[in-house]
């Protein structure tokens, strides 16, 4: 790969630029030679009035801003290879879209900053590298130079490496703040628009897991539409908000595409599911809320989703030294469903190491983690009792 060391103002590099919905591809500066966004670079993040300020205030004192990294695309069109966060915040302040605080604390935008600063910003020199070569050495480096300072999501790597069409199409879909469902798919999506995490978790689920995303994309690089993720994506969320109408901050994350290729087949009733939903959530001792999705949607067959709150290290010491003196009154095991039995071993002593503590009313059935509702049951009896 060949590269040109080059200076550029930051006159030259923002001629040019034009300010619109920045999650899509189509920021340009000198003079229309350079692509600020290519598709697969990361969308713009830096508008959070703490760096993009940085920037500005950065021209201003003088200070370096680190090398900037152009990819020679053809012999008078240009794309940034490294540095978008960096230019797009140099244009959006020439075009005022935010403001800088001065000296006395006062916001000024660049239309009425004075004169002087004015010109300090925009004949600020930058070290430009302009880079030329295949695409896969374009690619590499690009994963390679961001390595440091603020990394890439696995996603904008991904979108880097499988460039394209489909691409393109997947991030002005998911990737866009603007687009309507937002709203509703930030009830049971984690993470954020902006760093590629909903069309992550679009082709995760559509790929049937996060493993499988690089394959996915690769098959579809050149796909001029994406109307497979789209489908099965709403088809997940539809399912999900269908049978819980209760939208609770806990949804948010759950691995719905796992569960929906799982339980999306079986029979559910949406007002029974919200009956026990609101009875589980309320209970105190249950310590996994998140895991009562699944465990509605198993049948409430599987208790260890749950996390059921223990009974504390004083309870069980309590309630083992009880049952042993009424064993050692009573001549029994202080294990109770051994004293119960008629076999060697009815008459046996545990050390409290060798038991477990258990709910005699079990909690699947209703049964409070309380030192009233314990018993100490020998390891072998517990385990093999099989109540929650």
């Amino acid at each position: 790969m060949k590269t040109d060391l080059k200076n550029y103002t930051v006159k030259e590099i923002v001629n040019g630029f034009e300010y619109n919905r920045l999650e899509e591809k189509g920021l340009f500066g000198l003079s229309g030679r350079l692509t600020i966004q290519p598709e697969y670079q990361r969308s713009y993040i830096y508008a959070n009035g703490k760096s993009d300020v940085a920037v500005i205030t950065s021209l201003l004192k003088g200070y370096p801003l680190g090398l900037i990294y152009f990819n020679k695309v053809s012999e008078d069109q240009l794309e940034v290879l490294d540095g978008q966060q960096r230019i797009t915040s140099f244009g959006r302040f020439v075009k005022s879209q935010f403001a800088i605080k001065d000296e006395n604390g006062m916001e000024q935008y660049f239309s009425g900053l004075a004169v002087d600063k004015q010109k300090k910003i925009m004949d600020s020199t930058l070290l430009v590298y302009e880079c030329e070569g295949d695409e896969s050495e374009i690619k590499e480096w690009f994963q390679t130079i961001n390595i440091v300072g603020k990394p890439l999501m696995p996603q904008e790597l991904l979108n880097a490496v499988y460039s394209g069409p489909f691409v393109t199409l997947g991030k002005e879909e998911f990737s866009n703040s603007q687009n309507a469902n937002v709203q509703k798919w930030a009830s049971y999506v984690s993470g954020t628009v902006n760093r590629q995490e909903y069309w992550e978790r679009a082709l995760e689920w559509v790929s049937q897991g996060k493993e499988n995303i690089g394959g996915y994309m690769s098959a579809h690089r050149n796909d001029k539409n994406i109307s497979e993720v789209k489908s099965y994506f709403s088809s997940v969320i539809d399912w999900v908000s269908t049978l819980f109408v209760d939208v609770e901050p806990e949804m948010r994350g759950i691995e719905w595409g796992r569960l929906y290729e799982k339980y999306q087949g079986k029979p559910h009733e949406p007002a029974e599911l919200s009956s026990q939903l609101r009875k589980l959530s309320a209970d105190p001792y249950l310590q996994n809320k998140r895991g009562v999705y699944e465990y509605l949607l198993g049948g409430s067959k599987q208790p260890n989703l749950l996390n059921v709150r223990v009974f504390d290290e004083a309870t069980k010491k309590s309630v083992y030294d009880k049952q042993t003196k009424e064993a050692q009154l009573t001549g029994k095991s202080n294990c109770l469903m051994c004293a119960t039995g008629h076999a060697a071993g009815d008459d046996k002593i545990w050390k409290q190491t060798e038991m477990e503590a258990d709910h005699v009313s079990a909690w699947s059935k209703g049964g409070a983690t309380k030192p009233e509702n314990c018993q100490m049951l020998c390891k072998p009896h517990n385990r093999s009792k099989g109540n929650a």
